[in-house]
């Protein structure tokens, strides 16, 4: 079985982040602290909270 990271926002809408990934992929990717505008720092995660709002990775099976 497979997964996609989908990054959600709060205020509406969501992206495709990475495709094809194993659960263990998927988990270990969503334990970085970028995958989130609560403790996202890296100025790019910054910016695009300013621009988008709240948001967060997660991840559904491929297809779903």
């Amino acid at each position: 079985m497979k997964y996609k990271v989908v990054r959600m926002y709060f205020n509406g809408g969501s992206r495709v982040i990475k495709r094809g990934l194993t659960l263990d992929e998927v988990q270990a990717y969503l334990k970085n602290p970028e995958t989130s505008s609560r403790t996202a720092k890296s100025s790019a995660a910054v910016k695009r909270t300013k621009i988008m709002g709240p948001w967060f990775d997660g991840y559904e099976e491929e297809g779903a």
